[in-house]
């Protein structure tokens, strides 16, 4: 861990060719949250994998982030020290001021922006390497969630303010998609690098019961842009079973259209489960269906591939590059309904030989997705930046 009085540049990384390339190297991971909060996704799992990969290449890491009512404020799981500071708001401003008073601490840092970044390189030494993480534009999502001025003041600082702020760092986005909307919609300016989401594969999957047949799946956060109450509506339309997995704000509306539309034996609202019992739901189901507007890429799609489950997906940005149309799912392009597409997935589907073809290219494509490669690729671009010297740009 990092100690009062330490200065990130007395210490020195690894030689080329050692098996620990982090050895000695110091790093802050910055998140607007952290897994074991009852908000997180995808980011934050990708943050935490990209953190323990960090750590198993010799690197001390501190992930700084948000606090939940009831958490630690510090803390140290799986060999990572964690701090947390701050509301969904308050954050902004504490960890920054937390970096500040720990400037001269870290040789890296990794500043995720979730919409709104945490500035880092205004305030971290000259010799601190700042790698900018972004997972898709919030654009869309500043206008759906809060007040017109506020989103506004949100597109402002996405845009103009971040890309002047991080044009000399490194920007790491997860999808081409992304990169995309950073170069057209923000007019990026700093160089861009595309490093994708790993996926774990499970070993085995265990038996279970599923009610009804064929049965389809949502699993994620229970939050409005990702509109699960179209999966909700597909089974009136359909006459399918519907398993929704997960656990955020729009759990109580979702609950009163199921009781409203009679489909309280069709539809059932899982909230969060183990990991155990989140696989074995999604490996029995027929078919993986998010009606999500936008997505960096879409880790639950890849969850579900690795278990040999298609995907039925909009046609939008993130979506597009983890969902191979025809191949490894179905996206329903402009024009199309939701329903129908799933629709038509099931009829392929059950035809055992076309199921099993799907299922086996589903699995194919999760396998080139690994935490270890997404690590080793980010140690990559850290190790880089340390031997070519300099820093943050101020």
């Amino acid at each position: 861990m990092v100690f009062a009085g330490e200065h990130a540049d007395t210490a020195r990384p690894a030689a080329p060719g050692d098996d620990r390339p982090l050895a000695g190297v110091r790093i802050a991971m910055l998140n607007f949250r952290e897994p074991q909060q009852t908000t997180a996704g995808g980011a934050e799992e990708y943050a935490w994998q990209v953190s323990r990969f960090l750590l198993s290449q010799g690197a001390s890491v501190v992930f700084v982030t948000g606090r939940q009512r009831g958490q630690r404020r510090a803390e140290v799981r799986e060999g990572i020290g964690l701090r947390r500071m701050g509301n969904p708001f308050l954050v902004y401003l504490l960890v920054p001021l937390w970096l500040l008073f720990h400037r001269r601490q870290f040789h890296a840092v990794i500043d995720t922006m979730n919409g709104i970044p945490f500035f880092s390189p205004v305030v971290v030494s000259r010799r601190t390497h700042v790698l900018c993480l972004v997972h898709h534009v919030h654009d869309r999502q500043f206008a759906a969630f809060l007040p017109r001025w506020l989103a506004v003041l949100g597109c402002f600082v996405e845009g103009p303010v971040a890309r002047l702020l991080y044009r000399r760092c490194v920007t790491i986005t997860v999808s081409e998609s992304s990169r995309q909307e950073l170069i057209g919609k923000l007019r990026w300016l700093g160089p861009i690098t595309i490093v994708p989401n790993g996926c774990v594969v499970p070993e085995r999957v265990p038996p279970v019961e599923a009610p009804g047949e064929p049965a389809i799946v949502y699993t994620g956060r229970l939050v409005g842009h990702k509109r699960i109450e179209r999966v909700v509506d597909l089974a009136g339309e359909l006459g399918v079973a519907v398993h929704i997995i997960g656990r955020g704000p729009e759990r109580e509306r979702l609950a009163r259209r199921i009781e409203r539309g009679g489909l309280g034996d069709r539809v059932r609202l899982h909230g969060f489960v183990p990991e155990a019992r989140k696989v074995a739901l999604l490996g029995a189901a027929r078919l993986n269906v998010t009606a999500s507007e936008f997505e960096g890429w879409g880790l639950t799609v890849m969850e579900a591939a690795a278990l040999g489950v298609p995907t039925v997906a909009y046609d939008v940005a993130g979506l597009r590059d983890s969902v191979r149309d025809g191949v490894t799912g179905w996206l329903v392009r402009d024009g199309e309904r939701l329903v129908d597409v799933v629709g038509r997935a099931l009829e392929e589907l059950a035809s055992p030989c076309r199921r099993a073809e799907v299922a086996e290219a589903c699995r194919a494509w999760a396998r080139e997705f690994t935490w270890a490669r997404t690590g080793a690729n980010i140690t990559e671009l850290i190790v880089t930046k340390l031997q070519d010297g300099g820093g943050a740009s101020k």
